[in-house]
């Protein structure tokens, strides 16, 4: 008996040192992925122009996703659209082509990226006992495509009426990156969908108080919904809340939705035309905070005058360019708040996916477009 307990504790200690025996063998890597950079090197993964995207051995920590869906960010997949001039299979060559240069999918003209849902496959053992995850896990990447290392092995759909595409593919996640594990009482595509956005309506929870005037540039859109439902709630009855769409019918979808106070058909690029509107609708007083969530440029200056002095605007639109918001206000004398839309905030997307849970007829639109 003796002799077999020693065995079972020798083959214990074997296996304990073939197991730091891989860890050692097993690169180390920097928290914030900078070890992925291939071009220009010191960079981080965000602004680099190239990135490692080998999946057949990954650093000590990062995680490893088998990929189902990339939701890729609104801007970008507008642009990819015009570009491949709605063709399908253009699409797919537009961006197998941008992944192949770089090894991410980071659109080289609106520089944005996107998200991913996808099943996690290995975790690096300097991460195993610091996060919640294992293997098999579903999750949503909350970091953006465009510093996310990333193959695509095969196209399976394409659905570019919400900017979302099924591949067969892998990525991988750096130690620094955040995710959502995704929830069970949601569809997976919806849930996508929402986390995809998460900042924006987590943001608008924080800026909105009570009384305040809020216009929604974009408002008729998938973030845009979310902002409004947020500024509703927070602003209350003695606040206004106003949506501008560009479109009857997406407006008439909004108003089903009673997401706002008033809702207004303009042209978001349009901005004397926007700025005499909202006068009109606030008696001249125009809005606490003005929130742009469009998907396409030179709607800077339509969020601007539509800001009272000392106002906030919240740039989340991945469409803005901040040398014409700041010169653009300098030139018309505007005393306002710009604040760039951070992706993250923290509780984002418990924020965001509350609200499919609490506006049935907002997620009923959401089911019906995006699940």
């Amino acid at each position: 008996m003796k002799n077999i307990g020693m065995n079972i504790a020798s083959i214990n200690i074997t296996r304990i040192n073939i197991m730091k025996k891989e860890e050692s063998s097993m690169e180390k890597g920097c928290p914030y992925g900078t070890h992925r950079v291939l071009e220009p090197k010191g960079v981080l993964p965000q602004p680099a122009l190239k990135l490692d995207n080998n999946m057949d051995e990954i650093y000590d920590n990062e995680i490893l996703i088998d990929v189902q869906t990339l939701n890729i960010d609104s801007a970008s997949f507008t642009q990819i659209k015009e570009q491949a001039k709605g063709d399908i299979e253009e699409i797919k060559r537009i961006m197998k082509n941008i992944v192949d240069e770089r090894g991410k999918h980071q659109n080289p003209v609106t520089g944005s990226g996107g998200m991913l849902i996808g099943t996690v496959e290995k975790i690096g053992p300097a991460l195993e006992r610091k996060i919640d995850l294992k293997v098999g896990d579903k999750i949503a990447t909350l970091v953006s495509l465009s510093l996310t290392p990333l193959r695509i092995d095969e196209f399976i759909e394409v659905r570019p009426e919400v900017d979302q595409v099924d591949i067969k593919g892998k990525a991988i996640l750096f130690e620094s990156g955040i995710y959502a594990v995704l929830p069970d009482d949601l569809p997976e595509n919806l849930a996508l969908s929402v986390l995809d956005v998460a900042g924006a309506p987590a943001q608008t929870a924080k800026l909105v108080k009570p009384g305040d005037t809020v216009v929604v540039l974009g408002g008729t859109g998938k973030s845009g919904m979310l902002c409004l439902h947020e500024a509703k709630k927070r602003a209350g009855v003695t606040g206004k809340v106003i949506c501008i769409g560009s479109r009857d019918e997406t407006i008439a979808r909004t108003k089903k939705a009673d997401l706002a106070d008033h809702y207004i058909k303009a042209d978001a690029t349009d901005a004397v035309g926007l700025m005499n509107k909202i006068k009109e609708l606030t008696d001249g007083e125009m809005a606490d905070i003005v929130i742009n969530t469009v998907n396409i440029p030179n709607t800077e200056m339509s969020s601007i005058l539509a800001t009272k002095d000392k106002g906030i605007v919240y740039f989340f639109s991945m469409a803005t360019s901040f040398t014409k918001a700041a010169l653009g206000a300098e030139g018309v004398g505007k005393d306002i708040t710009m604040i760039i839309g951070n992706g993250y905030t923290e509780g984002h997307a418990e924020i965001a996916l509350e609200i499919m849970r609490e506006n049935e007829k907002l997620r009923d639109i959401f089911e019906k477009l995006y699940a």
